[in-house]
């Protein structure tokens, strides 16, 4: 028969570990009730960051500056962008802490919109010669020495501009998924311009049409914007385009 004093210290002692554990497991609880209080509070924290109040003056400002950066980015062909690094970024600088200096960013900077825009550019005129490639096979439209398109869509009996002539003109611009870019006739208002004052296709296009033709026309790259683009990014560069023209007469 076991000695009771020797019962009675193996329970004290289990009782001893069972009380250590449950105060370990309170302390544990406790420690993950501080915890989460602190994940919400982070949580609510991250929730007032993406809150924006333009009362704010310096809120008003950084968003502004956020718009002016991101209209640039967009115009010069970019649609996305990692904006933690920007955000990092912008903060490093601010605290003179950058991890790259002024003449590597702008270099980086400089590179990436070069390659960007290189591989743009090739794309559009591949994509605009295969459109006049196969566009010219169709036999109601007349190819020119320069490359330019047309397509008679009203014959006029007037007599023809020269370049040193003023015309009234109606048009449509289109890029060639006939995307309108610029419209006279959707300003209700014909454009009067000088013949040798706008792009070298619009230039012969117009010396061959006897006024009350309309036409549409289809201009190479080389001899519409080319390298350079138009509109602010609406007439991408090394495009080519569709117009459809009324001459209305020439102007005295």
């Amino acid at each position: 028969m076991k000695n009771p004093i020797i019962i009675l210290a193996i329970f004290i002692i289990s009782f001893s570990g069972f009380a250590q554990k449950k105060k370990d497991l309170i302390e544990e609880v406790a420690q993950l009730k501080a915890r989460a209080a602190e994940l919400q509070t982070e949580l609510s924290d991250m929730q007032k960051a993406t809150e924006l109040d333009l009362k704010d003056s310096l809120q008003s400002f950084s968003y502004a500056f956020g718009v002016s950066v991101g209209t640039n980015l967009k115009t010069i062909g970019f649609d996305s962008l990692s904006y933690n690094a920007f955000a990092i970024a912008l903060e490093d600088v601010i605290q003179g802490n950058e991890k790259v200096s002024i003449e590597e960013a702008q270099s980086s900077v400089q590179g990436t919109i070069q390659a960007m825009q290189e591989k743009e550019a090739k794309e559009k005129s591949a994509e605009g010669e295969r459109f006049l490639t196969e566009n010219g096979k169709r036999p109601e439209v007349v190819t020119t020495e320069s490359g330019l398109q047309y397509e008679i869509l009203k014959e006029g009996d007037g007599p023809l501009p020269t370049a040193s002539d003023k015309v009234k003109v109606h048009y449509t611009g289109m890029l060639i998924d006939e995307k309108v870019f610029d419209s006279s006739v959707e300003r209700g208002e014909p454009a009067i311009l000088g013949v040798t004052q706008v792009i070298q296709g619009w230039q012969e296009a117009l010396q061959l049409m006897p006024v009350g033709s309309k036409w549409k026309i289809f201009v190479p790259q080389d001899i519409g914007y080319g390298h350079r683009g138009a509109g602010g990014g609406t007439i991408p560069p090394y495009a080519a385009l569709i117009f459809e023209m009324e001459l209305l007469g020439i102007e005295q």
